[in-house]
Order: structure tokens, then sequence, then C-alpha cells
């Protein structure tokens, strides 16, 4: 017969549940899916208020070009950066999540965004210093990529350990709500900023989103500095079964699922093509629409998305990731083409419908899913740094899909189809991916990563 639970006291608030008897390791499922949502918004926060001002300001702030496309380009690619420098971040802060606990990694990925975001708000232009401003610029997009890289992989697998049984898909989910919540706030503070007199936009203005990204990062650190490291990887480390060196064992044990998860993470090319190359391509010569009008599309479509993420993450507890996940993924394979079509009509009411479905609806079927499922894809000792490896590496294509966009992009009013296309292969081979891949929805905690049992 097993012990009674204790009753809620200070120390162990309702919803918390103790692993091992009183004084053990406890379950914080709601402070951790709090401590991941304030951490995951701030930090996207000031990662996508990148992408805005890459879209809008950059290209004539710090890049020297008499040709706009080159600019744009350019600017482009620095967003890119970013996701160039995720794997190395999901190698390092994966690694060391795995030994010194998902915890630490989380709080330090804060300061390091916070750092980050505010190097790219007090840099000098192009007119200023020459060369040195997009050197400088790369540079402090680089760290910024970098903590992004051990981000996501912490905060969902802090919050999958944890999570009740039966309901990791919507407690983890949170950790994206998060995201979609600091994607939103990052555009309703660049609507205002973005209406400012050409003058003030490209002299003080487009610095006031970074500068605000600090006060919020505090906050999130404050949160997540209160929150216990995981039972699940206090009881590794109190066997001493952490392997000496996390990334050695996962390619040794697990490789396989790594790689799933890198072709499953193309899913992302659908948010970056969406958010980045989107507002660029619709305020480009070629469309001519209003920026603040594509800020407001992108309010819309992310604010469905807060709801949308957990909603989809909470049916995927009852039925399965694997069909939640291709569902998602091949209606925003026939979305993407819909909503470029809409753009270059230029209807705004058909813009904000179709970025709607897509963005709020469609995509939340993965994004919603993503931190759990790749979380439950590996074990314990290695699920920081397979979670961080696999993912950060498949992103890799997500961040330099907008400057592809613009590369590939033809001429005329049908001149977005290539780019459509392009997001669309990429819906297709995440799907294929996560058919490959094993269901994970019921397989208790301390069983996943486990082989499978042979028939």
């Amino acid at each position: 017969m097993s012990a009674p639970t204790p009753p809620p006291t200070a120390a162990h608030p309702p919803g918390d549940r103790l692993i091992g008897g009183p004084g053990g390791p406890r379950t914080q499922p709601r402070k951790a899916a709090l401590a991941a949502f304030l951490g995951s918004m701030l930090e996207y926060y000031d990662f996508f208020s990148y992408g805005s001002a890459a879209a809008l300001v950059f290209p004539t702030l710090f890049f020297s070009s008499g040709d706009p496309a080159v600019g744009t380009v350019s600017a482009l690619a620095t967003f890119g950066v970013g996701y160039a420098a995720r794997p190395i971040g999901g190698v390092i802060l994966g690694h060391f999540g795995d030994k010194v606990g998902r915890k630490k990694v989380m709080v330090f990925t804060l300061l390091m965004m916070g750092i980050s975001s505010l190097a790219v708000g007090v840099l000098p232009t192009y007119e200023q210093v020459g060369i040195v401003a997009p050197i400088l610029l790369v540079l402090a997009r680089l760290g910024q990529g970098i903590s992004a890289g051990g981000e996501a992989a912490g905060a969902s697998t802090l919050t999958l350990e944890h999570s009740p049984e039966g309901r990791r898909g919507f407690f983890t989910s949170f950790a994206m709500s998060g995201t979609m919540a600091g994607i939103l706030l990052a555009n309703l503070v660049f609507i205002p900023v973005a209406a400012l007199p050409e003058d003030q936009l490209m002299s003080w203005g487009w610095r006031v989103p970074f500068w605000l990204g600090i006060v919020m990062i505090v906050l999130a650190y404050l949160v997540r500095r209160r929150l216990d490291e995981t039972p699940v990887f206090t009881a590794e480390a109190d066997r001493e079964t952490l392997p000496p060196l996390p990334l050695a064992h996962l390619f040794r044990t697990q490789w396989a699922d790594v790689l799933k998860v890198l072709f499953a993470s193309l899913f992302a090319v659908f948010q970056t093509v969406f958010m980045v190359f989107g507002l660029a391509y619709a305020t480009s010569d070629a469309v001519g629409l209003d920026r603040s009008t594509m800020l407001w599309v992108s309010v819309a479509a992310n604010a469905v998305a807060v709801v949308g993420v957990p909603a989809a993450a909470a049916l995927s507890d009852r039925v399965g990731r694997r069909p939640v996940w291709i569902t998602a993924a091949l209606s925003c394979a026939v979305l993407v083409c819909g909503y470029f079509w809409a753009v270059s009509t230029g209807s705004v009411p058909l813009i904000v419908l179709v970025a709607v479905l897509l963005n709020g609806v469609a995509y939340s079927g993965m994004n919603g899913l993503w931190p759990a499922y790749f979380s439950e894809l590996f074990a314990a000792r290695v699920r920081y740094s397979g979670f961080a490896v696999g993912s950060q590496f498949g992103f890799l294509l997500a961040g330099f899909a907008p400057a592809i966009g613009f590369a590939i992009m033809g001429d005329g009013v049908t001149g977005w189809i290539p780019v459509a296309v392009f997001a669309a292969v990429c819906g297709v081979v995440s799907s294929a991916a996560v058919l490959t891949a094993r269901e994970t929805h019921r397989v208790p905690l301390a069983e996943l990563g486990k082989p499978l049992p042979r028939r």
C-alpha cells in the first residue's frame, strides 16, 4: 500500500507532486509552465524584434548598397545568421543542460539574450562607422542565436519533466505559447515605431523595442530562479548515470531520432517565410502594402496562435502526436500558397483570413507539439542534447528561408509561387519525418527514449 500524499503546504503548493515521498524531489507543473511561457515570450520578443527590424529598417541603416533589393537580402541574411548560430548553442548548451541541469542553463540563456539584444539597440549605423556596423550587428545576432539554440530545448525539457502523465503535451506547449506571445508583443511594439516619421524611425525609433526587452528579461529571470530542478534530472545525477559526453552517447544510442527531429524541424520554414519574408514582400514595391497594416496582420495571426498552440497540444494528448502533426503540416503546405496569393491581390481582409488560418490554426498543430514530441523521443540522460541538436540543425534552413525567398522569387504578380512551393516542400518533408517516428503520447516518462521491443 502506497503512502498517502501529504497535504499542500507553503513549500509544496497545490499542483506540486512529491516524488519518492516527503522530502523527495517534486514536480512543479504549473510553475514550470509559467517559467517556460515567460522566458520563451521574452526571449522570442527579442529574437523576432530583430526580424521586424531586418525587414523594415536594417537594409537602409546597416548596408551601403544603392540597390534596395541587395540591402534587403543582406539584412535578411543577418536574420539567418541567428539561426546559423542556433546549432552551436544547441550543442554547447545541450551538453551543459544534460550535465549540470536544465534550470541553470535556462537562466543563462535569458541573460545572454538580454545582453545581445541590448547590444543591437545601441549599435552605431553604417553611416556612422562604416563596415564595422554590419560586423557588430552580426556578432550581436550570433549571441541571440546561441541563446535561442538552448532556450527552446531547455524550456521544453524542463516543463516536460515536471508535467503530469497524460498532459505532457498541454503543459509543455506553454513554451511555444510564450514564443507566439513574444512574437505578438514584438509586433505590437513595432506598430507605433513603424508609424513614426521616417527620420525619427531611422534615428532612434527602431532602437526602442530592443531597449524595452531588457526590463522583461529581468522579470523572467526572477521567475526562473525560483523553479526547482526536475526530479528526472536529479534522479539521474544522484545515481551517477549521467554520461561524461552526452553528445557522444546521444549519437551512439539515438542517432536515428536526431535525424527524424532534424527533418521534422523543417516545419519552422512556414513561420519565417510568413513572418519575415512575407512582411518584406508585402511592403516592397511589387505589392506596396503599408508596414503597419502587415504588422497588424501578424498580430491577428499570432493572437489566435497563443490559444491555438495549447489547444493543439491538448488534442495530441488524446489522439496522439503524429496524426495532429501530419494534418497540420499538409494543411500549411496548401495554405502558404493561399497566403501569398492573398498578399499579391492586396486585399487586406483576405490576407488576414488566410494568415489566421495558416499561422494561427494550422501552424499551431506543429508549433504546439514539438516541445513535447521532440523531448519525448529521447532518454532523460541525453534529452536536452537530442532535442537541441536535432531541432536547431533543422531550424537552420528556416533562418535563411526569408533570404532564399527573395533570391528565388519570380517577377510579376505570380512571383511568389517559387517561394510558396519551397515552403510547401518543407512541410511535406516534415510530415514524412514524423510518419517514420514513434508515437509517444502514452509512453510513461521513465520509458521515453528506450528501444522499442522486438516483435
